[in-house]
């Protein structure tokens, strides 16, 4: 797993948060291009924002017992996008499909 540290503005009450792809990421099997994206919790799907487009991906809220001092994703395979780490936060956004299952369950 690798993570990519950027800047990012902290998780507003609205529960908006601009991330910056620097690469092109795979999330929950759809491809983002490289650049500025909005993010927003509904209904247990993070919704991912850029201009006019919106696309909904299976995701949940975290809470981390470490406040992250920057915003960090966390990529599995390079491309595939696990986590975004909220700078200024203990919170973070898993992607569901990429959470690694619990053996016998």
């Amino acid at each position: 797993m690798s993570f990519v540290a950027l800047g990012a503005a902290a998780f507003a009450a609205g529960n908006t948060v601009k991330v910056n792809l620097f690469q092109d990421s795979v999330i929950e099997g759809k491809t983002f291009k490289a650049g500025e994206y909005k993010i927003s919790m509904e209904n247990g799907n993070a919704v991912i924002k850029q201009g006019k487009e919106s696309v909904e991906v299976p995701a949940r809220e975290e809470t981390d017992v470490r406040k992250f001092s920057s915003t960090e994703l966390a990529y599995k395979d390079n491309t595939n996008l696990q986590e975004i780490r909220i700078g200024g936060t203990r919170t973070k956004i898993v992607f569901d499909a990429t959470t690694p299952m619990h053996p016998g369950l």
